[in-house]
């Protein structure tokens, strides 16, 4: 039997091989939300824009999903932003910073946490600078000041609203106080648009908290948020310990700071691009909606004298 064993068997399953074997089947055609722990097949979710059907939680976005969602049929272009010193304090933890770079980099395809671009949204030219979280969760370093700065003065430049779309921990901490540098740097910037008379309008997203909400972030002429949104300063935890009390229910959610008047509006997903552009619309027509008619105006000769 061991011609059999060992010759005829073989050769059976070679031949066998692509008929009987069952293909892998990828890991990742079903997500599981983090709200409510339904498994969602992976093209319902997109279809959605990463809301889950069941219970409305919002999921993060990838930077060229929130971009072709937002510009006219999803076209835009990208500008290339100036070149920083990546390591400026050669940093080192348990891996060196530079090498951490290098990791993100070539895990997410970006060079920073942060892509600039501009295109028309409603027939209006705009400039979006986007946040990346899965780039070191989008920390705020000197690349990102520089594209914050780089996206202002396009702004300027073409005349066009500024839209600022945070995802962020705050500051880089592997840069230290040159990180913390461009908390001020972003404000000037920002504040060379409102100077123009621009419209600045900032989309607040998950996670938005640390040095970029402490800037920028928060000095929109408009501040849209995300249900659900995570926007604050330090973390629950911190706060709780730091005054020792029990934080209210819902504290730094999007719907918490609507209901104490500090941002404006919170808008589903499926609603954003279209509560945008007629925000754009408002800021930017101001000419009247219809023509003037002057009103006559009583005159002393006119008022009958008893």
């Amino acid at each position: 039997m061991n011609w059999l064993s060992n010759f005829v068997r073989p050769s059976l399953k070679e031949k066998l091989k692509g008929l009987v074997t069952q293909k892998e089947v990828p890991d990742n055609l079903w997500h599981k939300c983090p709200g409510c722990g339904h498994m969602i097949f992976h093209r319902d979710l997109d279809k959605a824009l990463n809301v889950c059907q069941h219970c409305g939680h919002h999921m993060r976005l990838t930077v060229k999903k929130r971009l072709g969602m937002l510009f006219d049929d999803g076209h835009y272009q990208r500008i290339e932003l100036p070149k920083v010193v990546d390591d400026p304090l050669k940093f080192k933890d348990q891996k060196r910073y530079s090498d951490r770079l290098k990791d993100t980099r070539s895990k997410t395809g970006e060079h920073d946490a942060i892509v600039v671009a501009h295109g028309r949204m409603g027939g209006l030219n705009v400039v979006v600078a986007c946040f990346n979280f899965d780039f070191q969760g989008g920390s705020m370093g000197i690349a990102v000041g520089e594209g914050i700065v780089a996206a202002a003065e396009l702004a300027v430049l073409q005349d066009a609203p500024l839209i600022v779309i945070p995802a962020s921990g705050g500051a880089r901490m592997q840069e230290g106080i040159l990180s913390l540098m461009q908390m001020a740097r972003t404000t000037v910037a920002v504040d060379k648009v409102k100077d123009k008379r621009l419209p600045y309008i900032v989309l607040l997203t998950d996670p938005t908290t640390g040095g970029v909400s402490a800037s920028f972030a928060m000095l929109g002429d408009i501040a849209i948020a995300e249900p659900g949104a995570v926007i604050g300063f330090a973390g629950a935890r911190v706060i709780e310990s730091t005054i020792r009390e029990k934080l209210p229910e819902g504290f730094q959610k999007a719907e918490y700071l609507l209901e104490h008047g500090m941002i404006d509006m919170v808008v589903p997903r499926r609603d954003l691009r279209a509560t945008m552009i007629r925000v754009l619309s408002l800021l930017r027509n101001r000419a009247p909606a219809g023509e003037l008619v002057a009103l006559p105006i009583d005159t002393p000769d006119d008022v009958d004298q008893d």
